[in-house]
């Protein structure tokens, strides 16, 4: 999967973002569109409202039902936003509901609306997400395949990390909060690991897993550091007449930019890693190691923080946040 989030600048449509577009988008015609009510989304595929805006359904496409870790089942629809006068395209309209009826609406902008329009929009989907949980995650999911992989993020504070990563610390570490497979079967924080701990050591070839003793844990002074954060996901989909079903597994990950991982096109420093690219990560679900994609990369000013790395007697890797990442 080739993906490429968007940031506030230019947005999806596939083939509609080719097009010249004369009118953009206006924050009250936004307002407008993402407040029409589709009664049934089942047998209406193709609305008009106020005579000047259309409801088209993307593709024809059927609905997607996504299942995600918490075993809740969501629906999400989606429908093209038409100006009749030219069937310039405007926007993109997103239904999502949830497991007990409730709807909620995004509108995601064309790539040419007003920066007011894309900052509502941000708006909108974080406070969706607020409510339903990884909401966010789910639609980028979506929109990744149903438009040639273009994508929303709004990354890096408004700053470019390569330029300024002389006034970052630079050990290759992960914040304390990031947590450790055990032999248990536990997760304990990278933090409060201690000389002994018995810890998941992961074979990048055979994917076979064993246990190893950790002889220290280095702990490295406060500074300012650049952190990369890694969102992963695994899909399985099965496609019927009806709808395409879901199942939804994610892990997500930060370290400094510069902590080796392993791909599948082989070791790379973590800020190297582009969306698209396959990691290992342990799948709760099936107990097993497995590929994932990498969904959405963001790099960001960490603020200052000590950072921490373990060593180990035997073995290559480590599992943080259910990741497979190299020992330093």
């Amino acid at each position: 999967m080739h993906k490429r989030l968007l940031i506030l600048a230019f947005s999806l449509l596939g083939a509609g973002a080719l097009q010249a577009q004369t009118n953009p988008l206006t924050l009250d015609e936004y307002k407008k569109a993402k407040a029409f009510q589709i009664k049934d989304p089942d047998t209406e595929t193709y609305v008009k409202f106020e005579n000047t805006y259309i409801l088209d359904r993307y593709e024809m496409r059927k609905p997607y039902f996504i299942t995600g870790d918490d075993g809740l089942k969501k629906r999400m629809d989606l429908y093209k936003l038409l100006a009749k006068e030219g069937m310039q395209e405007l926007g993109l309209l997103v239904l999502y509901t949830n497991e007990k009826g409730k709807r909620y609406q995004a509108l995601v902008p064309d790539f040419t609306a007003d920066g007011k329009v894309w900052e509502q929009y941000f708006e909108d989907i974080h406070a969706i997400d607020k409510e339903e949980k990884n909401f966010v995650l789910k639609l980028s999911y979506v929109l990744s395949k149903e438009m040639s992989f273009q994508q929303y993020k709004n990354i890096n504070q408004g700053k470019d990390l390569k330029l300024e990563s002389a006034t970052y610390g630079n050990d290759i570490c992960f914040p304390g909060d990031q947590e450790v497979a055990m032999e248990n079967g536990s997760r304990k924080l990278l933090r409060d690991i201690r000389p002994g701990d018995r810890v998941v050591t992961v074979d990048p070839q055979t994917r076979h897993a064993t246990i190893t003793q950790v002889k220290e844990l280095v702990a490295h002074e406060a500074h300012n550091y650049a952190i990369t954060r890694l969102v992963t996901v695994a899909a399985r989909e099965v496609a019927s007449p009806a709808a395409t079903e879901v199942r939804l597994t994610n892990q997500v990950l930060e370290a400094t930019p510069n902590h080796p991982m392993m791909t599948r096109s082989g070791q790379k420093k973590m800020g190297e890693i582009q969306e698209g690219e396959e990691v290992l990560c342990f799948n709760k679900a099936t107990k097993t190691y497995e590929p994932y994609t990498v969904l959405q990369k963001k790099e960001y000013a960490g603020g200052v923080q000590k950072v921490y790395n373990m060593v180990a007697a035997e073995g290559t890797t480590f599992l943080m946040n259910g990741v497979m990442v190299m020992q330093k």
